[in-house]
């Protein structure tokens, strides 16, 4: 009689977590794939940077991009790696907020401002911790001088670009952003590592923390939820 009733209430359990599993399997399937993939990549490139052991295609890569160096490419790549913050990323993200604030789209304007302010500090800490000397197989035309882990480029273009994705989710712009934004982003990554001031592991863990935090962030405060009437005519 035990043993029945053992077997009917776990069966009762399977079939409820099952339901709650097919109710819930969107926010399941962004929890692993938005949150909690990223943050494996990055913990295994910051524990590899922390033991110092180094990852064998940072060196490749970088030389390989090297051989097509000019400098006509090396003006391009000053001028467009400075939209990665200060040029582009930085007065387009103020703009953003000042409309979100005048739209009174509170609960948004929290997310963004949230998303973006955390992520810078999350890089500053990271490099203090990590203190992972900038690349130095050639003469930088743009060189930097802080910490190289993580790309302070690579996760202020990514968490601005996801941020922006993910309050424009469901609007007519939510692609032609993706799709732009990701050109971007890759762009951006290409500057740092063209100029040799990042190693590409340094790249790669900029935009999986970043993708790591919006994701995170939204799935908490869910920008996207609550929106009134206004707010999506406002985005459509």
């Amino acid at each position: 009689m035990l043993r029945f009733k053992f077997w009917q209430q776990l069966g009762s359990f399977l079939t409820y977590s099952w339901k709650l599993i097919l109710r819930h399997y969107q926010a399941l399937l962004v929890l692993l794939i938005g949150v909690l993939l990223p943050l494996q990549i990055f913990a295994e490139l910051a524990d590899n940077v922390w033991e110092k052991e180094g990852l064998a295609w940072d060196m490749p890569i970088l030389l390989w991009l090297r051989e097509a160096a000019s400098p006509e490419l090396d003006r391009f790549a000053i001028i467009l790696t400075k939209l990665g913050v200060y040029w582009g990323v930085f007065p387009v993200a103020i703009a953003i907020g000042l409309i979100l604030l005048w739209q009174r789209r509170w609960r948004s304007l929290t997310y963004y401002s949230l998303t973006l302010i955390g992520s810078t500090f999350i890089n500053v800490t990271v490099k203090l911790l990590a203190a992972r000397d900038r690349p130095a197989l050639w003469d930088s035309p743009a060189p930097e001088m802080d910490y190289s882990f993580p790309s302070g480029h690579a996760m202020s273009s990514m968490t601005f670009i996801v941020a922006l994705i993910i309050l424009l989710w469901g609007s007519r712009w939510q692609w032609p952003v993706t799709i732009l934004g990701g050109l971007f982003t890759l762009a951006i990554g290409w500057t740092r590592l063209y100029l040799g001031v990042h190693y590409p592991s340094d790249i790669v863990a900029g935009w999986a923390v970043s993708i790591a935090w919006a994701v995170g962030v939204a799935l908490l405060i869910k920008p996207y939820s609550l929106r009134t009437r206004t707010e999506r005519h406002s985005t459509r």
